[in-house]
């Protein structure tokens, strides 16, 4: 009777054992995936089987103390040739440090400054992707982020539901181009209120300027490159600026994109210009650039967003 009652406590205990096991492997089973921080240790790497988007358990990051932490994959692929990386993400209270723009939740290139739009703050599931060029490459790391390579940040996100497409390039000639003009500038600089306006001549010359662009491109490819362009005048002030102790400040895809997400969405562009003031023509109100970026005149910066 003894011996019954020891082989069922073994057994009872080798079943709990098995279920903590499969517990531990459930929650820290990254399939493929390298963790990787940039400060050790202080990031918590997890499936989640309760905040999830589809069947599949999420793939969780928290920091509760500034980091920038990614889970990778290495992915072979072919030179010279368009990929879509996409997936799902949710957030909580997800804060860059000193509010930096590209700093939150996203996908990117680990060792290059390619990245999706980064999401902040605390938000439901969303689609976000970043399509690249494998230019030379064979291989890359895709990494899905909670960071990002111009700084660090705190709280919580879930990536789930990835997927990897590769395209084809395009032997169209005809190039789609849309310049986005922000008549408003209204931004707070190190605690300054920075309030700038384009002029009538402002937009005059800017519209004259693409004309001539879209001339000086069939000029110089003899043809070979036709520029089609669409021009938008955005009334909504642009207050937000991106900041790189290189560059100084300028205008990041994120620092934009709910102002033009609207018409990207409706349009197949393959590059976006945005035109903004950082200055007047008497210098009293210049926001600071420490480095050539873009075209400037007059306090006036051409950007090509991508």
């Amino acid at each position: 009777m003894k011996i019954k009652i020891v082989n069922i406590t073994s057994w009872i205990i080798i079943i709990i054992i098995l279920i903590l096991a499969f517990n531990f492997y459930k929650h820290n089973n990254f399939n493929e995936f390298i963790r990787s921080e940039m400060n050790l240790h202080t990031s918590e790497f997890k499936r989640d089987s309760e905040t999830k988007y589809s069947k599949t358990d999420s793939y969780r990051i928290t920091s509760n103390t500034k980091n920038d932490a990614t889970i990778y994959k290495k992915v072979k692929v072919e030179k010279n040739t368009p990929y879509k990386v996409t997936c799902m993400v949710k957030t909580e209270n997800v804060i860059p440090e000193n509010e930096i723009s590209g700093v939150g939740a996203q996908i990117s290139i680990i060792g290059t400054t390619e990245k999706s739009i980064a999401i902040t703050g605390t938000q439901e599931w969303q689609k976000i992707e970043m399509i690249f060029n494998s230019k030379d490459r064979e291989e890359v790391d895709i990494g899905f982020r909670l960071g990002g390579y111009l700084g660090e940040c705190t709280g919580t996100a879930w990536f789930s539901d990835f997927t990897f497409e590769e395209g084809t390039l395009s032997q169209n000639n005809n190039w789609r181009f849309a310049c986005f003009i922000f008549e408003n500038t209204d931004v707070t600089i190190n605690g300054k209120n920075v309030k700038l306006s384009m002029t009538d001549t402002d937009i005059f010359d800017i519209r004259d300027t693409m004309k001539r662009f879209r001339t000086t491109i069939r000029e110089i490819s003899n043809s070979k490159i036709i520029a089609d362009y669409d021009t938008y005048i955005v009334r909504e002030p642009i207050n937000k600026l991106s900041y790189d102790q290189e560059f100084g400040y300028y205008v990041a895809a994120e620092d934009i994109e709910n102002s033009i997400k609207d018409i990207v969405k409706e349009n197949e562009y393959d590059h976006i210009f945005v035109v903004i003031r950082l200055g007047d023509e008497e210098h009293k109100e210049d926001i600071q650039i420490n480095d050539w970026i873009g075209l400037r005149f007059n306090g006036l910066l051409w950007y090509r967003i991508f």
